[in-house]
């Protein structure tokens, strides 16, 4: 009598990822970035609200915000999402160096930002409990100055992976979520300093 074995069946591999999608951490990025903005939404309302309810503005006697330095530290920030652009092109092409170059460039734009942040709020003349302006001044500005330090904590766990040759151009996930990330750091500052800043001078 002839025995009939069945053949156990062949793993079928994988499909390889499909490239130039986006995976679960960049999603992921793109839901906190989501709920962050509604927060700064609610931050700049709550300032012009205030604004629109008071009969001085800024109330207490506070000057206006000095524009001195901004105007050169609001061009650094927002520049900063240049290199950060050709980052993440070079790795989509292999090119590591060129990474490498530009997070560095944007991070030490980012940290001159945040000195210079760091410095206008030792010369003001106000604190954050002095009145209801003081208080969404520095809730709104430190909240994004926040932000920035973020960015910049996630921009050298990345130069420190780039460096150890941990992407390549088909696995830079991290890269793509620092990218995207940064260029909401800058776009928010784009609406914090034309509302804190600059309005105040044209009312």
């Amino acid at each position: 009598m002839t025995t009939i074995t069945a053949e156990a069946p062949r793993a079928v591999p994988p499909p390889p990822p499909a490239r130039g999608g986006y995976d679960r951490g960049f999603w992921g990025i793109a839901m906190v970035i989501a709920t962050e903005a509604v927060i700064f939404l609610g931050l700049v309302s709550s300032y012009f609200f205030l604004w629109a309810s008071s009969k001085h503005w800024p109330q207490g006697g506070i000057e206006r915000p000095e524009l001195f330095r901004l105007w050169i530290f609001t061009p650094i920030l927002i520049l900063s999402s240049v290199p950060v652009f050709w980052a993440e092109w070079a790795i989509r092409r292999g090119k590591v160096m060129q990474l490498r170059i530009g997070l560095f460039i944007a991070f030490l734009m980012g940290a001159a930002f945040l000195v210079n942040q760091l410095i206008e709020y030792r010369d003001l003349t106000f604190g954050w409990r002095d009145n209801a302006y003081a208080s969404v001044f520095y809730t709104t500005t430190g909240l994004h100055g926040l932000h920035v330090f973020v960015g910049l904590l996630i921009s050298i766990v990345v130069q420190i992976k780039a460096a150890l040759g941990r992407y390549t151009a088909e696995r830079h996930t991290n890269v793509q979520v620092f990218s995207l990330y940064w260029h909401f750091v800058d776009g928010v500052w784009i609406v914090v300093f034309a509302s804190l800043y600059l309005a105040p001078h044209f009312r």
